[in-house]
C-alpha cells in the first residue's frame, strides 16, 4: 500500500515534535495509526497536546478529526490499534452512535503510548443532555450519580463533546455555553469543593474566567469526579492569563505548524490525586469549521 502524502508529512511533524520534547518516537508505533485513518487526514483538524504532571510524563499526544461516516473504534479494532476488551468501555461508542446525532469524531494517540481515546463531537445546535447519555447501558454509573450537581448549575443539557479513554477506562464529559456563574472564582470554588477536589490555585482561577468550556472525568470504579478542567482558546500563547512553563513555551516555539492562523487551547484542571495539571494544545492543521464546534455554543463567555 502506497503512503498518503498527508500521512508522510504528518509523520515527519510528529517525529520532529517528539525530538523537541525528547520523547521516543518509532515509525512502527505511529505509522499504523496514520495509515488506518489516512483517508481522513487531508480534511482533518490536527493538533498536539503537551501536559504537566506525572500522569503525562514520557509521552506526547497527537489528535486528529474524522468524519461522522467513520466508525473510529471499529477502524481501531480492525487495524489492531486496540484490542477487544471485556469491559463496558468497549460498547459505549456504539451506544452513543445509536442514540445521539453526531457531527464527527476525534482520535487521540500518544507518540510513545499508541491509540488512547476517541472523542464524539455533537452538532453545535444539538448539544446532548446528561440524561440521554446516562441512559446508555454501558455508561459509567458515576455520570448519573453526578447529574443533579451539573443540573443545579445549568449544565445538564449542554454537552458538546464526549471522550472515551480506552486505556484508563474513563470518560470525559465536555460542556459548552457555560453560564457566567460557573466561571467566577466563587463559582469555581463552589464546584470543586462540592466535588471533594482540591481548591484551584490563583492561576487556575484567573484562567477559568476566560473559559469557553469545562469538562469532568469519570470512571466505572466509583461515583467520584476524578478530574475537573477548564479550557481557554487563544491565537497567541503569550496572551494567556497565566505564564507557560519555560520548557513548554520553548517547545511550542519550535513546533512544526501547517495552520494558516495559529490556535492554542490551554487546559487547567484539578484531580482527586491532589495534583493541579496544565495542558497546551497546539494546532498543526486548523480548519475554521472547528470554531462552530468549539465556540458557537460559547454564549460569549470566552472574554471572561
Amino acid at each position: 500500500m502506497s503512503e498518503h502524502p498527508e500521512s508522510a508529512d504528518l509523520y515527519s511533524a510528529i517525529e520532529e515534535s517528539a525530538r523537541l520534547l525528547e520523547v521516543p518516537c518509532s515509525r512502527e508505533r505511529v505509522q499504523p495509526i496514520l495509515d488506518a485513518y489516512a483517508d481522513s487526514l487531508p480534511s482533518a483538524v490536527i493538533a498536539l497536546r503537551v501536559a504537566t504532571g506525572t500522569r503525562y510524563q514520557g509521552d506526547l499526544d497527537w489528535r486528529f478529526t474524522v468524519g461522522r461516516e467513520v466508525d473510529p473504534y471499529a477502524v481501531a479494532l480492525s487495524n489492531g490499534l486496540s484490542g477487544r476488551v471485556d469491559h463496558p468501555v468497549g460498547a459505549l461508542l456504539a451506544e452513543i452512535r445509536e442514540n445521539c446525532p453526531i457531527a464527527g469524531y476525534g482520535i487521540d494517540f500518544g507518540v510513545a503510548g499508541g491509540f488512547k481515546k476517541i472523542y464524539v463531537f455533537f452538532p453545535p445546535d444539538g448539544m446532548q443532555s446528561l440524561a440521554t447519555l446516562a441512559a446508555c447501558p454501558s455508561m459509567p454509573r458515576s455520570l448519573a450519580d453526578n447529574m443533579e450537581f451539573f443540573a443545579r448549575r445549568g449544565l445538564d443539557d449542554r454537552v458538546n463533546t464526549f471522550g472515551i479513554d480506552y486505556r484508563h477506562r474513563t470518560v470525559n464529559v465536555y460542556f459548552g455555553a457555560l453560564p457566567g456563574a460557573c466561571l467566577t472564582p466563587e463559582g469555581v470554588l463552589s464546584m470543586t469543593r462540592e466535588l471533594g477536589l482540591p481548591d484551584p490555585g490563583e492561576r487556575m482561577l484567573r484562567l477559568a474566567r476566560h473559559s469557553f468550556g469545562i469538562y469532568a472525568s469519570l470512571g466505572w470504579e466509583s461515583s467520584a469526579v476524578e478530574r475537573f478542567c477548564f479550557a481557554v482558546m487563544t491565537s497567541d500563547s503569550a496572551s494567556l492569563p497565566v505564564p507557560l512553563e519555560p520548557k513548554i513555551e520553548q517547545f511550542l516555539r519550535g513546533l512544526p505548524n501547517n495552520a494558516a492562523d495559529s490556535r492554542f487551547v490551554y487546559y487547567a484542571g484539578v484531580s482527586s490525586t491532589g495534583e493541579e495539571n496544565y495542558k497546551v494544545q497546539s494546532y498543526y492543521n486548523w480548519q475554521p469549521r472547528m470554531l462552530d464546534q468549539m465556540l458557537l455554543s460559547d454564549s460569549g463567555t470566552t472574554s471572561g
